[in-house]
């Protein structure tokens, strides 16, 4: 579950507040898995908009399908 403006689905913004860019949403790795999430190319991640996939095909397909999102 995701409280407001925890994710950018909930409120959050997806510009950086440090340099004022539009970060990128996108197919990302964590140590615990591929998630879809906005990063910064200065900062690095932004936010997790998904739950963990275990490989970059499920998120591809997920993001594709605009079929994700926090439980």
């Amino acid at each position: 579950m995701t409280i407001d403006y925890e994710t950018v689905a909930t409120g959050a913004s997806s510009t950086c507040e440090k340099n004022k860019c539009k970060n990128k949403e996108g197919v990302y790795k964590s140590a615990a898995g591929w998630y879809i999430g906005y990063f910064c190319e200065d900062c690095g991640p932004w936010s997790r908009e998904s739950g963990y996939y275990s490989t970059r095909e499920k998120a591809e397909t997920a993001i594709n399908s605009n079929a994700y999102g926090r439980i």
